[in-house]
């Protein structure tokens, strides 16, 4: 995961849909959740777009990867899916003999999982709402039996060093068969964020199952990364692939700036069988496999085909060079769970903004806020009870349609008199456009959809659903209904 980001979403705010025909505009009742002060707010949204842009920055421009077969029964992994107020989308994962548990941020932009290791450990810049860095948990090595360090000669270490790596490998015999040399030290960047320490093989445990000799990095040291990471990734590093996922789905429950304790269910699907079945209700479009051998680091991205962006009923006309990777491997779509906002590389994002500001040219700019927060635009509402904003729709690939709700792209900003865009770009205009994906699909718009990433059959799946039960999801989410209901006792006897 590269930046932290601090959390996904400011104030949340319920929408009511107006019947129209063609539904392109949403009429927006403004309800924020008053937990913060404009100050303070404005603090927390300003670290949110400066850290997405870092995590964006970071994808798109890190280097390459320099830094036992077990035949498994098809089967259906299960665990808790919690939100945090620094940013994170966090599932609890077992290691060792006995096992221990630990909190891991799930992050499908990133491959290596790892845990915060050995009592020493020590995290820099790591005060964050609801974190004591001194009493982070640790994983102890020498409480469990079937740890044991990665050797510098293992097939494993190249995953993360490449085939080279054994050129480091200074205290083995070019021609013995025997080394107890480790596997270099590694460290990763994720934006303004960063560890690093040993690698491990161990046993990682879920209840009915095993998988032993899991590759899992023991970090010792770490900066802005309150939690270990489990890596989603397509590299061959990443949990999915070591476990020999089919596919893993997550539903990310809407947060405000807390912990809320309430929880969705990760799900993960084991098995060597290969089913063609799709998820009865999701949209699918295929992912995209970046093969650009100019940075191998691309393949371990889940790219999808953007097609076209819509602003209301207006095409923004998105050129296909930027929407598909060029043979350099640069430009395309991926979906990132460590991204809180979604980024958009300057070319796209002023298009978008643009015809938002057109079309919502009944309100005025912020300019101040803006400034504040680190989003653009912000509008001013002040006056208004309710608020017209266009929808925000992306097509991909296959026909699959993404209708964004509103509160998925636009926030309060420290009261009920702005609300400003949650999509960030480069502040410069040129800094960082070029290299790497150019639209970063952050979690902060995946709230309140069933997300899966079918392996097995190379696609992307999404639906419109509620992640919690109906009557928290009615005080915690934004759902977007086709019809207006006329009083609350209406709406809880159609909608819980």
């Amino acid at each position: 995961m590269a930046s932290l980001p601090f959390i996904s979403s400011f104030l949340s705010f319920f929408i009511i849909c107006t019947a129209l025909s063609a539904a392109t505009t949403i009429k927006v009742s403004l309800s924020p959740f008053p937990h913060h002060s404009s100050s303070n707010a404005y603090q927390i949204l300003s670290n949110l777009a400066t850290s997405s842009v870092a995590r964006a920055h970071h994808l798109k421009h890190h280097n390459p990867k320099a830094n036992a077969n077990t035949n498994i029964s098809a089967s259906l992994l299960k665990t808790p899916l919690f939100p945090h107020s620094y940013g994170g989308y966090t599932i609890s994962l077992s290691f060792g003999t006995p096992p221990q548990a630990l909190t891991f941020i799930m992050d499908t932009g990133s491959s290596l999982s790892w845990f915060p290791c050995t009592s020493r450990y020590l995290c820099s810049q790591c005060t964050f709402p609801n974190v004591d860095p001194a009493k982070i948990p640790t994983f102890a090595p020498k409480l469990s039996s079937s740890n044991k360090l990665v050797g510098c000669r293992n097939p494993k270490c190249r995953w993360l060093f490449g085939p080279n790596v054994e050129s480091r490998c200074q205290d083995c015999e070019p021609t013995s068969k025997i080394c107890n040399q480790t596997c270099p030290p590694y460290l990763i960047q994720y934006g303004l964020g960063s560890t690093g320490g040993l690698l491990l093989l161990e046993n990682l445990v879920f209840p009915h199952k095993t998988f032993p000799d899991f590759l899992v990095g023991c970090s010792i040291i770490s900066n802005r990364q309150p939690a270990g990471i489990a890596g989603f990734g397509r590299s061959a590093e990443s949990l999915p692939s070591q476990l020999g996922l089919k596919k893993f789905s997550y539903c990310l429950v809407s947060r405000r700036f807390d912990d809320t304790g309430i929880s969705s269910n990760m799900l993960l699907e084991t098995g060597s069988d290969s089913s063609d079945a799709k998820t009865p209700g999701l949209s699918y479009t295929p992912f995209y496999n970046n093969q650009a051998t100019s940075n191998p680091v691309f393949t371990g991205f889940y790219y999808v085909t953007l097609r076209k962006i819509l602003v209301g009923d207006q095409n923004v006309k998105v050129p296909y060079s930027i929407l598909v990777p060029g043979s350099d491997g640069n430009g395309g779509t991926i979906v990132d769970s460590g991204s809180t906002f979604t980024f958009m590389e300057r070319p796209v994002f002023e298009l978008v903004s643009k015809e938002l500001e057109k079309q919502m040219g009944n309100y005025s700019r912020a300019l101040e806020v803006e400034n504040l927060s680190g989003l653009a635009p912000c509008f001013n509402v002040s006056g208004y009870k309710s608020i017209q904003v266009p929808e925000l729709t992306f097509h991909f690939k296959g026909g699959a349609k993404m209708e964004l709700p509103v509160a998925n792209y636009f926030s309060f900003a420290g009261n009920k008199e702005v609300v400003c865009l949650t999509v960030v770009t480069d502040n410069v205009v040129g800094q960082g456009s070029q290299g790497g994906p150019a639209i970063i699909l952050g979690s902060f718009q995946q709230q309140d959809y069933h997300i899966e990433f079918d392996l097995a059959n190379n696609m992307f799946g999404f639906a419109k659903k509620r992640c919690v039960d109906h009557t928290l999801s009615f005080l915690l989410t934004v759902e977007l209904f086709h019809h207006l209901p006329s009083t609350d006792e209406e709406y809880q006897k159609n909608n819980m």
